[in-house]
């Protein structure tokens, strides 16, 4: 009886096996522990995952997560009717902050989308309802056990690029529009050896209840 109890306590301390692309960075290791792959509604955190996607583009992803709160600091907090209506000289402002990514195609790219998220809410109600349509509205349970058999786009993805482009967006290719789906949970991509494989897998299956 007392080893038992000893072996279980040994169990409990070891940590819990994670996503290997995570591991090393403090910061990337809370992303993947809290954020990656739950399935997320909020039409707020939808539009700043989207613009953070774009804005990573031939980036590291954790580039972009360390310039996280510069762009909510100098975006209006990804306000995407703030944004929209972003002037000329606003644009300088962002093109002179080195606290985020200073490319001029980038910004004008957040500006446009915000002006094409506006659009698109007027007609579907919500960013929301629009965007998880790609995957009938409920997260795609993928069961891979290595990060090789991890697609970098597919055919989900490549309809959703040519419909959010035909919708007046612009920097949502395929393989952006892939990582934007592993990150709001429209597709979970934990391995299945990984702890949030099953958390992500029972928030999903909860959206049904």
């Amino acid at each position: 009886m007392t080893a038992l109890t000893k072996d279980t306590k040994k169990d409990a301390s070891k940590p819990a096996k994670k996503c290997p692309w995570c591991l090393g960075d403090a910061l990337y290791e809370s992303y993947h522990d809290l954020e990656w792959g739950r399935p997320n509604y909020n039409d707020d955190a939808l539009f700043e995952f989207l613009i953070l996607e774009g804005a990573q583009a031939g980036l590291s992803w954790i580039t972009l997560l360390r310039k996280r709160e510069n762009y909510r600091a100098a975006m209006d907090g990804f306000n995407v009717e703030k944004i929209a209506r972003y002037t000329a000289k606003k644009k300088a402002q962002l093109l002179a902050n080195p606290g985020i990514i200073r490319n001029r195609l980038k910004i004008d790219s957040a500006i446009n989308n915000a002006q094409a998220c506006l659009n698109i809410k007027d007609i579907h109600g919500s960013f929301a309802n629009f965007i998880w349509q790609f995957v009938d509205h409920q997260p795609v349970q993928h069961r891979y056990r290595s990060l090789k058999q991890i697609p970098a786009s597919n055919k989900t993805s490549e309809v959703m690029s040519k419909t959010l482009k035909k919708s007046g967006f612009n920097f949502v290719g395929s393989t952006i529009c892939y990582a934007y789906m592993q990150a709001v949970g429209m597709v979970n991509d934990h391995l299945v050896n990984c702890f949030r494989h099953e958390e992500c897998r029972r928030l999903g299956a909860s959206q049904r209840d």
